[in-house]
């Protein structure tokens, strides 16, 4: 059990101890600039904590004298009383030692003890009489101190202000006075250091193109009447000196020369000279604007008529004064004799247009690069633009033999260009524009030429004419347009206009080239010979639309140049391509045969689609063949008869010598087949036949098989002759399945009942293509109910096959 040496028990001495203990503590906490004397009253207070320690009990009794489950006897306590006094009273020599030993940091920890509190007090006192007098005057003294600082606050905002605008004042003194001395200078005829100070008055006064802007900013109004000053200041020395300009670079049509004046007067000032004039309008910025009217004229007068007439001749002439001073230069333009215009040779026109550039560049730019610059923008682009379109576009070699004769005129190109890049009328590397047509002439050839070619295809086939002579057949073949043609990849010949014949000679002529052609060149041709093909596709359906629209022999001859026009384009390039560039190889024409196979086709089926439509409607005129027994009703359908006999006559007399044999064959058997399967369907749809009805039924019938009849010979004709090539074609029974229903209708509309039982049971109505419902609804139809056509009707109904 431990007792704290602050306990009750302890001696009276340890009051003492406690006292000076809690003081060294204070102490200690309150900050001090003397760090030496806190440094070491720390150290005391260090090794003074370890005299204060607790005490145990059981340090001053022995072990077998304590037993911790046993109160404490009466000599136990008086031993540890006597023991406790000894160890207090060597506590206390070692304290007392201990403070001996540091007697000095003591003394020095309680002197900064003692001034702390003086100070505090001081402070305390000072405080207090402060807080007294706020206490008793706190309102007046407030108000006096905010009247004064607003008031300095007030003198100081007026006297910036006053100084601002003094400073202002003198701005706007000196800028109007120096915008007085560029008038003063303008009318001295001082154009240059007027256009200088008018610079920097641009700046000065931020002068801007944007109007916008200035209005966004807020600045006072004596700058706006300041900058409208500058504007009327410039506005009036750019008029000054372009009007110097001007005068001082003229041209005379009348006699061809062109007039330059190194010096004029200006503003009644003598002696102002031409170069100053242009450096003036160089400061200014307004160069370009000042020589654009020199440029043009220079272009329009001297250059143009050069390029445009042929070679003229120029001479240059100066006008000198007895000093040696040039007053005048002058330029004469000589035209060309009419025999001249006629031989015009790159290396006279590009001499002479050089003499003109030098005359600018000597006696208007005088022979500085920046300010020839500015001239070359304002020229080149028309000159340039005059020389291709009216002479080296003109020049052109028409046959590619003649192609690397143009290499000379690409030589004098060349140089004419680097002539104007050394006085710098043209940068260099940039404005090259007749170099580089120059260099693409073998594109310029193939572009002319396919442009003849596709004029010429497009010519052929607007002016082409598709009318056959009326004693045409497929044996007289001599036609004054088209004719027979050999198929490619067929034994037929086929009939086609002239427009598809001398079309593929224009592609065959324009292939050839391709073959003979360098790579460029050949490309060019390649691509002109599909778009002259691509014509006849953009060309004759719209120029032919409304024959397209009937049945005529047009339309045919357009199906027959498709067909021939696609099997041709196939063949194209089996025919050129080993003869075509490397870099062509991969040319084909496979897309177009398609397109043309796909164009014959939609044209034949429009034909076939427009014949059955006639053929349909000249059948509806029968009504359905109802009521036949009656003589109107039979007489309607009589003619709708012949209305189909007379449809199928004329289809017949324009496809058979037009068409191939097969094509033929096969339209005119669909046409057919569409007839009699329309007519045996309205017969077998009749549900009531009466006997004199049958009879007329079988009549028209056979009207209308003997109208086919010369139709069906043709037929089985063509069929004969081409059936040896067509594995696949049968007899006419087969290509018109409805011909062979439709005749034995006409037998059984007076069969009897018996006959037509048998008929069914021996397989012959069945292998026409009947059906046993059919013969059911027929039978029905014509005879009336009976035991005997219910016997009958049974039997067909349980034979199948």
């Amino acid at each position: 059990m431990k007792y704290p040496i602050t306990t009750n028990k302890s001696p009276i001495g340890w009051a003492l101890i406690l006292h000076l203990y809690a003081f060294l503590i204070s102490t200690q906490r309150q900050p001090s600039t003397n760090t030496t004397g806190t440094r070491r009253g720390t150290t005391v207070l260090l090794q003074m904590d370890v005299l204060f320690n607790s005490i145990d009990v059981r340090d001053l009794l022995s072990s077998h004298d304590l037993d911790d489950s046993s109160p404490l006897s009466a000599p136990d306590l008086r031993l540890l009383i006597d023991r406790l006094q000894v160890r207090s009273l060597d506590i206390k020599s070692k304290v007392h030692n201990y403070i001996l030993a540091n007697n000095d940091d003591f003394s020095a920890l309680f002197s900064r003890c003692s001034d702390a509190v003086i100070n505090s007090e001081q402070l305390s006192d000072q405080v207090s009489n402060l807080v007294g007098l706020l206490s008793s005057n706190l309102q007046p003294i407030d108000l006096k101190i905010k009247e004064t600082v607003d008031e300095i606050r007030r003198k100081r905002v007026e006297s910036k202000e006053k100084k601002e605008a003094l400073d202002l004042v003198k701005v706007v003194l000196k800028l109007s006075q120096e915008l007085s001395v560029v008038e003063s200078d303008l009318m001295a005829g001082k154009v240059v250091e007027a256009a200088e100070a008018l610079t920097d008055l641009k700046v000065a006064l931020r002068v801007r193109d944007n109007v916008e802007d200035l209005r966004e900013e807020r600045e006072p109004l004596v700058f706006g009447l300041l900058r409208k000053k500058w504007t009327d200041c410039f506005e009036e020395i750019q008029n000054v000196l372009v009007k110097f300009m001007e005068n001082a670079v003229r041209f005379d049509q009348q006699s061809n020369v062109v007039y330059v004046k190194n010096r004029m007067a200006m503003n009644d000032n003598q002696g102002v000279e031409l170069c100053t004039v242009v450096k003036a309008m160089h400061v200014v910025g307004i160069l370009d604007y000042g020589l654009a009217k020199v440029a043009d004229m220079m272009t329009r007068h001297v250059i143009a008529p050069a390029v445009r007439s042929g070679s003229h001749s120029f001479s240059v002439e100066e006008k000198r004064l007895d000093s040696g001073y040039i007053a005048e230069v002058v330029l004469r333009i000589t035209p060309p004799s009419d025999s001249q215009i006629e031989n015009m040779d790159a290396e006279t026109i590009y001499s002479g247009i050089n003499v003109v550039i030098q005359f600018i560049f000597n006696f208007i730019c005088f022979q500085d690069s920046s300010w020839m610059r500015y001239f070359g923008r304002l020229t080149w682009p028309r000159m340039s633009e005059l020389i291709i379109s009216n002479f080296l576009s003109k020049i052109v070699p028409t046959d590619a033999s003649k192609l690397a004769d143009f290499q000379t005129t690409r030589q004098l190109t060349s140089d004419f260009e680097a002539s104007l890049k050394q006085v710098m009328f043209i940068s260099p590397g940039k404005d090259e524009r007749l170099t580089n047509f120059a260099d693409n002439v073998e594109v310029h050839f193939a572009m002319r030429k396919k442009i003849e070619i596709l004029a010429s295809a497009r010519d052929l086939l607007l002016h082409s004419d598709f009318n056959l002579p009326k004693d045409y057949s497929r044996k007289n073949t001599e036609l004054k347009n088209g004719g027979n043609t050999d198929l490619l990849f067929s034994s037929e010949k086929c009939v086609i206009s002239e427009a598809a014949s001398r079309l593929m000679e224009v592609v065959h002529e324009t292939l050839k080239d391709v073959c003979l052609s360098s790579a460029t060149v050949a490309l060019e041709f390649y691509h002109a010979a599909r778009d002259a093909l691509l014509l006849y596709e953009a060309v004759i359906p719209v120029k032919l639309e409304r024959q397209l629209d009937g049945i005529n022999q047009v339309a045919v001859l357009i199906h027959n140049d498709c067909l021939y026009l696609s099997q041709e384009i196939l063949g194209l390039a089996f025919e050129y391509k080993s003869d075509f560039p490397i870099s062509m190889k991969g040319a084909v024409f496979i897309d177009l045969g398609v397109r043309y196979k796909i164009m014959a086709e939609e044209i034949l089926q429009r034909q076939i689609q427009l014949v059955k439509h006639n053929l349909m409607e000249a059948i509806d005129g029968a009504d359905g063949f109802q009521n036949t027994h009656q003589p109107k009703r039979c007489e309607s359908a009589k003619f709708s008869i012949d209305q189909v006999a007379f449809i199928l006559e004329k289809v017949h007399i324009i496809w058979e010598p037009l068409l191939l044999p097969l094509t033929y064959k096969g339209s005119m058997c669909s046409v057919v087949e569409a007839v009699c399967s329309r007519m045996t369907k309205d017969i077998l749809m009749l549900d009531d036949i009466a006997a004199e009805e049958t009879l007329q039924l079988q009549r028209l019938i056979h009207m209308l098989l003997e109208n086919l009849s010369s139709l069906m010979e043709s037929l089985i004709a063509i069929n004969q002759t081409t059936k040896p090539q067509e594995k696949s074609s049968g007899s006419i029974n087969d290509l018109i399945p409805s011909l062979p229903r439709l005749r034995i209708l006409a037998d059984m509309l007076d069969m009897p009942l018996k006959s037509i039982t048998a008929s069914w049971e021996s397989g012959e109505l069945a292998k026409c293509g009947y059906t046993s419902s059919e013969m059911r609804d027929f039978i029905r139809a014509i005879f009336t109910d009976s035991p005997l056509r219910k016997e009958c009707l049974w039997r067909i109904e349980n034979i199948t096959f």
